[in-house]
């Protein structure tokens, strides 16, 4: 079973921030997921939220706010205020912090509310420049992005995100090329999931913390899951 960081190592460090992919750098672990959006000086940031008002100390759109002004914001403060001095990262700086690391990395672009234009060609031409295509996963709930990824760039793996319980998951990622399915638990362990695992779908699972729920997602044939306690998980199957 494959153990992905959930936003980095998100369980123990605020979520999507240096802090939290240094910790899960240092885990023997498979990878590690993190979402982007665009910052309104057109740089991919990473965050997961539209807004800036859960996660840091500010409040209002990502997309309205240059990269200047997204990184005046504390990061960490809400998770604990060992963390203030904690920033919404660039993609770059993140790229950065696993160059040279086995870690494969799964960038959801967060492009399924808003549109976000030019923003897939830009992190195409970040893992490009890095020649980390081999270790890429890109994923998103915006399959129409999804499918002009794998135009685009054939050679970077895509997995289809979904929280519905499909009957036709590997008809619709098959119709947009998508090379794994990225599903919620519940699809996962019900028959579609099950079959579609026996039938050699990759199935990566999010977002597994109990024990139980990832032994049943390992039970059931999924490859991988997403988790925001990878030390735990490492315990349990390592």
């Amino acid at each position: 079973m494959e153990i992905f960081a959930h936003r980095g190592a998100s369980g123990s460090r605020p979520e999507n921030t240096l802090a939290a992919f240094r910790e899960a750098a240092g885990l023997p672990i498979d990878g590690v997921e993190l979402d982007v959006h665009l910052s309104g000086d057109g740089v991919p940031v990473v965050i997961h939220d539209e807004t800036v008002d859960r996660t840091t100390d500010g409040s209002g759109y990502v997309k309205a706010m240059t990269v200047d002004e997204l990184k005046q914001l504390s990061a960490g403060c809400r998770f604990s205020d060992e963390y203030y001095d904690e920033r919404i990262p660039t993609l770059r700086e993140v790229l950065e912090l696993f160059r040279g690391k086995p870690h494969r990395l799964n960038i959801e672009l967060k492009s399924d509310v808003f549109p976000y234009p030019g923003m897939r060609q830009k992190v195409i031409a970040l893992v490009r420049e890095f020649g980390i295509a081999d270790q890429v996963i890109l994923s998103s709930f915006d399959h129409v992005t999804l499918e002009a990824v794998k135009r685009e760039a054939p050679e970077i793996e895509t997995g289809m995100l979904f929280v519905e319980i499909l009957a036709d998951a590997r008809a619709t990622a098959a119709r947009i090329s998508a090379d794994a399915l990225h599903p919620a638990l519940p699809y996962a362990v019900r028959e579609p999931g099950r079959q579609a695992a026996a039938e050699g779908a990759v199935l990566r699972v999010y977002t597994v913390n109990e024990p139980e729920y990832a032994v049943m997602a390992r039970e059931v044939g999924a490859q991988a899951i997403f988790t925001d306690y990878p030390d735990r998980m490492l315990k349990l199957f390592k």
